[in-house]
């Protein structure tokens, strides 16, 4: 085991965990007046993508955005900001938990709309190889989004065009309350579907983050090398409800087994285990961390709190007609 790699993905895993924990108890309070979808129990899939992309590499999500964010490079006080509301935020107030952005991350934004972000970056690897830049083009996507017409159209350009585009498919088995069995017929592979598109496709454990690693490190260097477009499809589970701070298992649409049975494949305390059994004296670093995260955390809803709500005068900047 690679101890150095290992620790960092803990790093990235504890941080998005700790962020969306803390958005979860300060919910109620009643700052933050939008909706949120959380992705607590999937922050394997971005941990890894925060030590693969480079900072100049493009990158859009979902709606389920945060992790995307913050493993992109995305400015943590902005983004939390930008949840309550506030000028400061990445998207100047605007936009809430739903519609983040950070250009000088290479995070060219999450919406609400599902599969709405797919054509944008299709748009941005089309745009990288025009101007000839060794960068790709990462788009994040549940399994509810393969249901929408406009990927396979996004799908099939980027093949046809042989794009420098990463499909990154969370598979977390749901879309909102709807399981695949209601949405797919019996025995379909979402990736072997794919592939028939003309995408090289992967799949793997999304709550295996050095497995998650290793996959996309060899997706995007065949994207490097020029190889078109892959899809990896990866498998994960969120713990909270679709939409909000609270826990839903009690309303019937997935089973208390199935639940329990994720969550005790939390991809943090899976590594976490790795890591002490093979490095002990690693708990002392384990800590370190956890420390520095808390504070960095602190300090990022502080900044939310004391920072101003946009001015009245400037609702309509930046709106074109």
């Amino acid at each position: 085991m690679n101890s150095d790699l290992s620790l960092k993905l803990l790093f990235h895993m504890k941080r998005i965990r700790k962020v969306e924990e803390e958005i979860a108890a300060r919910y109620p309070e009643g700052k933050m007046r939008c909706p949120t979808h959380l992705s607590i129990g999937q922050e394997a899939v971005p941990a890894a993508i925060a030590l693969t992309l480079k900072h100049s590499d493009f990158a859009v999500g979902s709606h389920r955005g945060h992790a995307h964010y913050l493993g992109k490079g995305g400015n943590l006080p902005a983004m939390i900001a930008e949840i309550y509301g506030k000028a400061t935020g990445c998207s100047r107030g605007r936009g809430g938990s739903m519609h983040l952005i950070d250009l000088k991350a290479g995070f060219m934004g999450t919406t609400a709309i599902v599969g709405n972000s797919i054509p944008i970056g299709v748009g941005l690897g089309l745009s990288i190889q025009l101007h000839g830049t060794n960068q790709l083009s990462c788009i994040f996507l549940g399994d509810g989004a393969v249901e929408e017409g406009v990927f396979y159209e996004s799908a099939n350009f980027a093949a046809v065009r042989k794009l420098p585009v990463l499909f990154v498919c969370e598979n977390n088995l749901y879309s909102v309350y709807s399981p695949l069995s209601v949405r797919q017929p019996q025995g379909r592979s979402i990736s072997k579907m794919v592939e028939n598109l003309g995408l090289r496709c992967m799949t793997g454990d999304g709550n295996d983050a050095l497995e998650s690693h290793r996959l996309l490190v060899q997706a995007v260097a065949e994207l490097r090398n020029g190889g078109g477009p892959v899809f990896l499809e990866l498998f994960t589970y969120r713990w909270r409800e679709h939409c909000g701070p609270s826990f839903d298992n009690d309303i019937g649409y997935r089973s208390v087994e199935e639940f329990e049975y994720w969550k005790a494949r939390d991809p943090i305390a899976l590594l976490e285990r790795q890591i002490l059994a093979n490095q002990p004296a690693a708990a002392q670093a384990i800590q370190t961390l956890e420390s520095s995260i808390d504070a960095e955390v602190r300090e990022a809803f502080q900044f939310a709190d004391d920072s101003p709500f946009p001015e009245r005068g400037h609702a309509f900047h930046g709106i074109y007609a």
